[in-house]
């Protein structure tokens, strides 16, 4: 009995030091990136690219796909 009390309190110090780090709220477009108010959204027409791509607005041409590091698709600049 002795041990299964030992085992018992064992495991609630261990479980009671546990730390739980919030969620990290982002915004949803990266800075800059975000339409301006009263744009209305539309949906891609076509398949991701490739991976890495992200259905962003662009001021001049609309909605389209964004690269990190390779810009626009399409040549969009």
């Amino acid at each position: 009995m002795t041990l299964k009390a030992l085992v018992c309190a064992l495991l609630l110090t261990c479980l009671s030091a546990c730390v739980v780090q919030p969620a990290v709220i982002r915004p949803a477009y990266p800075v800059g990136y975000g339409p301006s108010p009263g744009v209305v959204y539309v949906a891609p027409t076509y398949a991701v690219p490739a991976p890495g791509f992200v259905w962003l607005y662009h001021q001049n041409y609309g909605w389209g796909w964004h690269h990190p590091d390779r810009g626009w698709h399409r040549g969009w600049r």
